[in-house]
């Protein structure tokens, strides 16, 4: 049978998707390989939410085209939202491309690659809002921890977003299945849990009638043998009294949330048709900061069209001002098919490019005067690797999430396997993100 490569892009929403198709690939019996170029069959499971992922996106599909063309590649799948979202073009625009799944077909991959293999091009968009959420699936991210995908879909329709049109409705998954799926995870030794999700706090709103993500929570502390449980993607209007109460005294709940406020000029945030204004956001920040501990993330867009110097200066003080414990901002992306595509008032290119520099200048500056805090702090850090060219371990705090957080390095005299716990005292900060130090 064929050998099959992969190329996973975008965010760990579209990774759970990948995993599902390596768990059906690996069931009918092909074997996966890290390795392209000894390849058979490649399957990119691409993003396209904003302009940077498309362009990311369709250089993965020029780069595995040209190993088809000098290499012994013989077949590429494209999955994923660059496919959903532009289905008509992907075969007419990449001739070298075999096979098309939309967002609703991920569960046709044995069925794409089987066609390939018989000289056969496919393509394939079951309606989306109707594919099976969930299923067996080869976790890639290590022992250390696991993402726990809660619901699909989206129903907020924030007028710069592409997502609603490329991934259908919100729609939950019930709560006894991924306490199942959440269970299989630890019996393979994962020790954090990551509940992902379009839109996190909405879960449960279509199944139960009523916002259930505390109850998920803490079914899932209470259920299961779960050391860390991280919660991504929770939007501010939907921070509830509950919630509040489980982060405040859930032990397995780590006090950090990511909390995406997108700017804090209400008439900015109308615009996009975010829920809640700026008395909102302070409201909801001013509730977690007083949950002793607690790190917040958050990110924010600049250059939104009609975006006014003044309402740029605003968002800017805020970030000041609230000190995020992790923040990313993104220049204004105008997407085709959004409503602010048509909106007047679109931002240059270069004033768009200026702010993002700015304003991440000022987080990284919060940054600096925060970090110095832990020198000289003992932390626990979930260990996640050993990095031999500085012959140190690296891990997390749980002030931070993998892959858009910082790290923790350390020296240690003994070994320690990923999924440790291991206590650090932190000497130094690296870079600007990351601290040093050593195991005690």
């Amino acid at each position: 049978m064929s050998k099959i490569g992969f190329v996973s892009l975008g965010c760990p929403k579209n990774l759970l998707d990948t995993e599902v198709m390596l768990g059906a690939l690996a069931g009918a019996g092909y074997e996966i390989t890290p390795n392209e170029e000894e390849a058979d069959i490649i399957v990119i499971n691409t993003c396209a939410f904003i302009e940077s992922a498309k362009k990311e996106s369709i250089d993965n599909i020029l780069d595995i085209a040209w190993l088809k063309e000098n290499g012994n590649l013989k077949g590429i799948v494209v999955t994923g939202c660059l496919s959903e979202r532009y289905r008509d073009e992907i075969l007419k625009e990449f001739p070298e491309v075999d096979a098309v799944l939309g967002t609703g077909s991920v569960h046709s991959i044995v069925k794409a690659v089987f066609e390939i293999e018989n000289g056969r091009k496919y393509s394939e968009y079951k309606d989306k809002n109707q594919v099976e959420l969930g299923g067996d699936r080869i976790v890639t991210t290590g022992d250390a921890f696991a993402y726990l995908k809660i619901s699909e879909g989206c129903n907020n329709i924030c007028t710069y977003c592409a997502i609603p049109y490329i991934r259908g409705k919100f729609r939950s998954r019930p709560m006894d299945e991924l306490i199942k799926e959440a269970k299989e995870l630890v019996d393979m030794g994962i020790k954090e849990l990551i509940v992902i999700g379009q839109d996190t706090t909405a879960y449960g709103i279509d199944l139960y009638g009523e916002y259930k993500l505390h109850t998920l929570i803490n079914r899932l502390a209470n259920e299961t043998d779960i050391s860390w449980i991280r919660v991504l993607y929770c939007y501010p209007d939907k921070i509830t009294n509950e919630l509040i109460e489980e982060f405040k005294t859930n032990p397995k709940l780590v006090k950090y949330i990511d909390l995406p406020i997108q700017h804090i000029n209400s008439r900015i945030l109308k615009k996009m048709n975010r829920k809640g204004d700026e008395n909102l956001i302070r409201s909801v920040i001013k509730r977690l900061r007083e949950i002793d501990g607690m790190a917040i993330r958050s990110t924010a867009i600049v250059g939104f069209p009609t975006e006014t110097e003044e309402e740029f200066v605003q968002l800017c003080e805020f970030i000041k001002e609230v000190e995020f414990d992790n923040f990313g901002a993104f220049p204004y992306s105008r997407e085709e098919g959004t409503i602010a595509y048509d909106f007047d008032g679109q931002i240059d290119e270069q004033v768009k490019q200026d702010r993002y520099d700015i304003i991440m200048r000022e987080q990284l500056n919060v940054i600096e005067k925060r970090k110095d805090k832990y020198i000289g702090k003992d932390v626990e850090v979930l260990c996640e690797g050993f990095d031999p060219v500085s012959e140190t371990f690296y891990g997390r705090t749980y002030e931070n999430a993998p892959d858009i957080d910082g790290k923790v390095f350390f020296f240690s005299n003994k070994k320690h396997r990923v999924g440790d716990f291991v206590t650090v005292r932190v000497m130094d900060t690296l870079d600007d993100y990351d601290l040093s130090g050593k195991a005690i």
